[in-house]
């Protein structure tokens, strides 16, 4: 974990460095302050990090464009620092890739466990990959090692926490998951957020199901959670 890289975007200088002074305390030092939008997508664009704490409204834009550009390049922890505490503000959070969401003023001492629960789980995945399998149910084939999900002969690359939701469910064919259970494995958080659980399976099933509004694949158990039904080869 010492070898993380990590970007901090955040407008406010006295946030920004409290940060980067508690996160160096811990023995990350390869970290990245950023202040500006534009600033953040160009070391992006250089540099591949290993986790992102964002801030939401900024001078040129906000966090969410960011946490979107990450989505396209990345799986890696994002959380969100801002001062917008709403429900409809959260999911927005989520359904634009957020790990987290972590309310202003925040406990710095909370916020240093939640990223290294979250930064730990993600550097494991990274050196933890499981070879040579390929999940079928019903309509779709997914091609772990490949990063790979073909829907009815279409293919397409399954990236961020969609595929570790994926590839969790599948590991698991016809067993029920609680919600608690998928998100703890999937976002490696004991925190637990039914809305971050169930955004992220109705995105699933909108790639899988051939009416997400009546999934066959992926099943709702009523009262406990969610199973995949189908055959792993």
């Amino acid at each position: 974990m010492k070898n993380a890289t990590i970007l901090v975007l955040e407008d406010e200088r006295a946030i920004a460095e409290m940060i980067d002074i508690i996160l160096r305390k811990e023995g990350i030092n390869n970290i990245t302050l950023c202040s500006t939008v534009q600033d953040a997508i160009r070391k992006i664009e250089r540099e591949k990090f290993d986790f992102y704490l964002l801030d939401i409204m900024l001078p040129d834009g906000n966090g969410l464009e960011v946490a979107k550009y990450v989505r396209e390049k990345s799986d890696a922890p994002i959380f969100f620092l801002t001062a917008k505490s709403s429900d409809a503000d959260k999911l927005r959070g989520f359904m634009n890739g957020a790990d987290d969401y972590i309310i202003k003023p925040f406990n710095p001492l909370e916020l240093v466990a939640r990223v290294k629960v979250q930064l730990t789980r993600y550097m494991k995945k990274q050196v933890d990959v499981q070879e040579g399998r390929i999940y079928t149910c019903d309509r779709f084939v997914f091609n772990m090692d490949a990063a790979e999900l073909e829907v009815d002969g279409k293919k397409d690359i399954i990236s961020g926490r969609l595929f570790h939701l994926l590839k969790y469910l599948c590991e698991n064919t016809g067993q029920v998951l609680s919600k608690e259970q998928i998100y703890e494995r999937v976002w490696g958080d004991y925190i637990f957020d039914d809305n971050t659980v169930m955004v992220h399976m109705r995105k699933l099933r909108e790639k899988v199901e051939k009416d997400p509004g009546k999934p066959t694949c992926i099943v709702t158990v009523r009262g406990i959670g969610y199973k995949l039904v189908g055959d792993v080869h």
